[in-house]
């Protein structure tokens, strides 16, 4: 692993907040015991996903979530990844944004993104063929409105007339924004547009998304200025025997894996072709890292490398993992990786 490279790496969690078996109290617990140690092994951002009527998110409002987290935390970053913009009334999701940025004392990443399932969207009454146009305005609206003064907008899903914006961030001119995405072109808007990238997938294919960015980014000519973070997202299990990571990782991918294909059974429509549907095709795909911390350690810097990418969001509750183990991960994570990079 190149120095280089190396030195520019960030550490981050995801989490999709799926269905871990147990009471949702239990789990909305536990969870807040991982982000205070997330905060404490200097994690920079725990970013929680959106997702609606399934078991693969017990989160529907993540902003709700994480303002539990905020008052838990002091240094962690936090943010939805992503904000479902087609569900909110744009105004309402501006509001929300700086209340949290406020209540976390300027911590917030802001991703949106329009939902990778119509169907979660449709028992919202969000056709497929509404939600890109919808989305679209809702993000111009958004933005627009993260600039102050009064907001104005007409358009085919929404009208604003001088409405007056009493709220405004934290962080000035605007938090920072996130896109999770899977193909080049949208890497080319992100890059256009400032925000930061998260991505899931071979390292071969995520490098394509990230030289997209790249290409397509324009420096701003100053001496500090840092490429934005580009994300790659892997599951990550560490125990003290390469066996003992397999058993607890295939246990948990299963649950996890349960909860995902949720909708797509109860709808009788196939599954996402890009989607493992065994624990070995997860590690094949390279969703799904697991392993002692040597071996982990030496995967994960390859394939970020080989991604281009400068940030590891590491999802380390899935499934029925149990608290200890996610914890256990992430220390090693933290003595194994991060302190071997200067990042303690």
């Amino acid at each position: 692993m190149k120095d280089v490279f190396s030195s520019k790496l960030t550490f981050g969690i995801f989490d999709h907040l799926d269905e871990d078996g147990r009471d949702i109290a239990r789990q909305y617990a536990d969870r807040l015991v991982l982000a205070e140690a997330y905060d404490r092994l200097g994690f920079f951002a725990y970013h929680v996903a959106e997702h609606h009527c399934t078991p693969h998110g017990r989160g529907p409002s993540p902003n709700l979530f994480l303002s539990s987290v905020a008052q838990r935390t002091r240094q962690l970053r936090i943010g939805p990844l992503v904000m479902l913009l087609n569900l909110y009334h744009p105004l309402r999701a501006f509001e929300e944004i700086c209340m949290l940025d406020h209540l976390s004392g300027g911590r917030l990443e802001v991703g949106i993104g329009r939902g990778s399932l119509p169907l979660e969207l449709g028992y919202y009454g969000i056709s497929a063929d509404a939600a890109p146009s919808r989305y679209e305005e809702a993000s111009e609206i958004l933005i627009s409105a993260m600039k102050g003064g009064t907001l104005s907008y007409q358009g085919q899903h929404f009208e604003l007339n001088n409405v007056p914006l009493t709220v405004k961030t934290y962080q000035r001119p605007m938090p920072p924004t996130w896109i999770a995405t899977n193909r080049p072109e949208s890497a080319a808007w992100a890059a256009a547009n400032g925000a930061h990238l998260a991505c899931v997938g071979p390292s071969s294919a995520v490098r394509k998304v990230t030289d997209a960015f790249r290409a397509h980014r324009e420096p701003n000519g100053e001496a500090n200025d840092q490429m934005p973070f580009l994300g790659l997202l892997r599951m990550v299990v560490i125990a003290r025997s390469d066996t003992d990571a397999y058993s607890l990782a295939a246990s948990a991918y299963e649950q996890w894996l349960k909860s995902f294909k949720f909708l797509y059974e109860l709808n009788a429509i196939p599954t996402p072709p890009h989607l493992p549907l065994t624990f070995d095709a997860a590690i094949e795909s390279e969703l799904c890292v697991v392993g002692t911390p040597a071996s982990v350690r030496q995967i994960l810097l390859n394939q970020l490398e080989e991604a281009g990418a400068n940030y590891l969001l590491c999802q380390l509750a899935f499934g029925n993992l149990p608290l200890d183990a996610s914890l256990c991960t992430a220390t090693a994570i933290h003595s194994e990786i991060m302190a071997g990079l200067g990042r303690q």
